[in-house]
Order: structure tokens, then sequence, then C-alpha cells
């Protein structure tokens, strides 16, 4: 997991070690409780939304913002609009708090395919291109940067 910037590969590895699925929901629910932290203020967007900033194919309504530091970086914005939608907010905690500030060369790199690290493989196809598509939006802002 080093191929990942430092703080999303320690958090694919304290998902390595969960063995149950209660223990995967229960540690999923409190990253999602921190989702008040990497929600996109009404300074920077207010609702309705710019379809620009939509995730295709999340069940959850998702919206993604990427905010430039002086820095050259990134910093992630979200939000979900299916108050219900603990998987998408979950996934965005994980990104907004992993990935703000890091090298864009290394955001752009991340696959969608750790949506199976976080979420487990039993993961239903429709929430799981939902999640895939939130981690999309994230790594094509930084490859927008790139080029």
């Amino acid at each position: 997991m080093s191929e990942y910037p430092p703080k999303l590969a320690e958090v694919l590895e304290d998902f390595s070690f969960i063995t149950g699925r209660d223990e995967r929901v229960a540690f999923l629910i409190e990253i999602a409780d921190r989702f008040p932290a990497v929600k996109v203020t009404p300074n920077i967007a207010k609702p309705p939304y710019d379809e620009a900033h939509h995730v295709q194919y999340c069940e959850s309504d998702a919206y993604v913002w990427a905010l430039e530091r002086e820095d050259g970086t990134l910093d992630f914005r979200f939000d979900v609009l299916n108050p219900q939608g603990l998987s998408a907010k979950a996934m965005c905690v994980i990104l907004g708090e992993t990935l703000s500030g890091e090298p864009l060369g290394q955001i752009a790199a991340v696959p969608k395919e750790i949506v199976h690290q976080i979420f487990g493989r039993e993961i239903a196809m429709g929430k799981g291109q939902g999640l895939m598509g939130i981690v999309h939006m994230v790594t094509h802002e930084a490859k927008k940067r790139l080029t």
C-alpha cells in the first residue's frame, strides 16, 4: 500500500484488519459521522448544485468540489443529498481527509478499486459503481491539473 498517499495507505491498512461485516459497518458509520468536516460550505456552493460536480451513478446523489490551495494541491469538499447515504458519506470523508493537500500525481494514481478494500468485495454492484464514481471525480480533478 506504499504506492498510495500515506494517510490513505494508513486507512486502507486499518480496513485490512477488519474480519467481520458488523465490524466493517460500525467503522464506516464512525467515519461517516465526520462528514460535516468535509461538507461543502455555502460560500463555495449552494443547492441546487451545478451538474459538473455531480457524481454519475451515485444512488446517494453525491457531489465533489476540488478547491485549489496556494501550494498547488487540492482541498476536496463534498455533499451527499441522501440523508441515508452513509456509505457515500464515509467514502467522501476518507477521500477528503486522506487526499486533500497531497501531491496531485499521487491523487491521480489512486485506483477506483480502493472501494473494494474499504467496503469489501460483497458490496452491491450499484453502490460500488457510485462509490467508484466519487473516487473517479477526485482523481479526475487531480489529473486535470496535471495536464
